[in-house]
């Protein structure tokens, strides 16, 4: 089994940014979910690099497995029928949020010292 790459894991995170505007753009209503989804993008992005690792792994995995399902072209409701095609994304991304709620706010507080310090964060 090869061992991914830093491109690989672009390529996927690049996937899951397209995957997100389009849902953004289908589904305003569920704006908000995804904006916290892009959040978990980013903490797991950091956590990836070794910039972020002050998340309990539990937490890393539930937020990496819901990304991964949302990447995943294999899906419960499949994506092609519109509307419904990403409700399953979205009870995926919204049960997540829930379990990792308090992780999320730790992340983004560390976001904004990482800013405050004038370091580079990923949004």
């Amino acid at each position: 089994m090869s061992t991914p790459t830093n491109g690989d894991h672009d390529l996927d995170i690049a996937k899951v940014n397209q995957r997100a505007q389009d849902i953004e753009n289908k589904l305003p209503r569920l704006k908000q979910v995804f904006e916290q989804a892009k959040i978990m993008l980013s903490m797991v992005k950091d956590y990836w690099k070794g910039a972020y690792r002050e998340i309990p792994y539990w937490a890393i995995s539930a937020v990496s497995m819901a990304l991964l399902y949302v990447l995943n072209p294999a899906d419960v409701i499949p994506d092609v029928i519109l509307g419904a095609g990403y409700l399953d994304d979205a009870t995926v991304v919204a049960f997540c949020l829930k379990l990792v709620q308090h992780e999320l706010e730790r992340y983004q507080e560390w976001q904004a010292a990482q800013a405050r310090a004038g370091k580079v964060v990923d949004v």
